[in-house]
């Protein structure tokens, strides 16, 4: 986007992080199962193949890409119900807003659900909100997801794929997740946007596995 400074579209996309739930998942490299559990918290995976949910993947020719992975010790359906559970994310996840579903019964594909979060005055926008409508596109129960959408706020728009993916380990679940963003503004400034859509992916992935690890522990001990 000509003339807007670099500190200028970093402050807009600090709103990123919130937008990182935009897109799905993939199946995870062979061999990685013994490591995932000893494995630091955030993992990234440069030049890894991109992931994928029943044969689709992030955008290819997107240059605003990120891939990261995390251990969460918790049983998988926990950790799938928080993840599908799309109207119960103001409870847990960051700055989101609200949450709506668009459509009614079980997550599938098809599903769409739109959801906002603030975004503070910068030099690029005022004060607004952000404005998120994502499709699942792709999805296997248990295993993997692919949304895609538009977000929008005061003239920044971003396009976003996400693909996430849920794999049993020892002791737990690896969830790993991708995401890509095409759009002017971004890709006006590739490498400020990438270190966005890094943090918020990370964010993301914090506020999952703090979630299903609080929720496991509480339902632990109420068995004993």
């Amino acid at each position: 986007m000509p003339g807007i400074r670099r500190t200028g579209l970093r402050a807009a996309l600090l709103t990123l992080p919130l937008i990182a739930g935009l897109l799905g998942t993939a199946a995870a490299p062979a061999g990685a199962v013994g490591t995932a559990a000893a494995a630091p918290a955030y993992a990234s995976h440069p030049g890894a193949p991109s992931l994928s949910c029943r044969g689709e993947g992030v955008d290819p020719g997107a240059r605003v890409r990120h891939r990261t992975e995390t251990f969460i010790n918790a049983p998988l359906r926990t950790v799938w119900r928080l993840q599908t559970d799309v109207e119960r994310w103001p409870s847990w996840k960051g700055a989101v807003s609200t949450v709506d579903r668009l459509d009614h019964g079980p997550f599938r594909k098809g599903s769409a659900f739109h959801w906002t979060m603030p975004v503070p005055p910068n030099p690029v926008t005022p004060a607004t909100r952000l404005e998120i409508t994502s499709t699942v596109e792709q999805l296997k129960r248990g295993s993997c997801i692919r949304w895609t959408g538009p977000a929008t706020a005061g003239g920044l728009r971003i396009d976003g794929v996400h693909v996430w993916t849920f794999t049993k380990v020892g002791g737990g679940v690896r969830v790993s997740t991708e995401e890509t963003h095409t759009g002017p503004q971004v890709e006006a400034h590739i490498p400020v946007a990438t270190e966005i859509l890094r943090q918020g992916l990370e964010a993301w992935l914090r506020d999952l596995k703090a979630a299903a690890e609080a929720r496991a522990h509480s339902h632990h001990g109420r068995a004993h």
